[in-house]
């Protein structure tokens, strides 16, 4: 965090999943410049949305300027094994509409070639004092152990599962997605805000806060972009 007020950012712009949406990304990073905020994605940048060639070109721009950085999600996770030609399950309309659009991109081979390697070494999680960032949900254990280097590059142990996949019974729910669980919120220490995205939570199209039992807040930003929703982002500043 001093370092980054070193190099004159007011604070951060934290973006839930973009999924594709690269209109709704286009105006969270050109905000954040404009704001001298530091762009902070969640993770899940690709799959169902309408562009997902355009979001990596704008998440590769931020990396360079060195004004932002992404998160690993689990479907960057797996949108690396697929370039990497290795054997995934994926839905025609989620990482196969990725592919395709890739394909077709003139720049396509260029943007896979370097999200194989930025996927690999995206932080599974981060914290920066109170405020802790990851995709799908939080684990005590990060507290005490940083996350593996090249966690986007390995198979996840438990700690990393649970930050690209969250806590699920392994029941399926009505609308295909895995029943989750988030009993790990009310685990959260007092004061400390975990900033997270993975999973639509929210009724009204705003970011849903979650209190927890131990005096933390889980603050969930996955408003359904490139699914039918639209892109969220919340502002911190030191």
């Amino acid at each position: 965090m001093a370092d980054l007020q070193r190099r004159g950012f007011a604070g951060l712009r934290v973006v839930g999943d973009v999924h594709g949406d690269a209109v709704g990304f286009r105006h969270a990073v050109a905000g954040a410049e404009a704001e001298r905020l530091f762009l902070l994605q969640l993770g899940d940048l690709t799959d169902h949305g309408p562009d997902s060639p355009a979001v990596l070109r704008l998440v590769f721009g931020l990396l360079d300027a060195r004004r932002g950085r992404f998160l690993l999600g689990n479907h960057d996770h797996k949108l690396r094994r697929a370039l990497l030609g290795q054997r995934v399950h994926y839905a025609a309309e989620g990482l196969g509409r990725t592919l395709e659009q890739l394909a077709r991109a003139p720049d396509g081979p260029a943007l896979s070639q370097r999200a194989v390697a930025e996927i690999a070494t995206a932080p599974a999680w981060l914290r920066l004092g109170d405020w802790f960032f990851v995709h799908a949900a939080w684990h005590p254990a990060m507290l005490t152990r940083p996350p593996p280097p090249e966690a986007g590059a390995q198979k996840p142990d438990p700690v990393v599962s649970r930050a690209l996949f969250g806590l699920v019974t392994g029941r399926v729910q009505w609308d295909g997605y895995p029943e989750r669980l988030h009993g790990w919120i009310d685990r959260i220490p007092p004061g400390m805000v975990v900033y997270c995205g993975h999973e639509v939570r929210s009724p009204d199209g705003r970011p849903y806060v979650q209190q927890g039992e131990a005096g933390g807040r889980a603050v969930f930003l996955d408003t359904g972009a490139g699914k039918g929703g639209h892109l969220s982002w919340i502002d911190l500043r030191w």
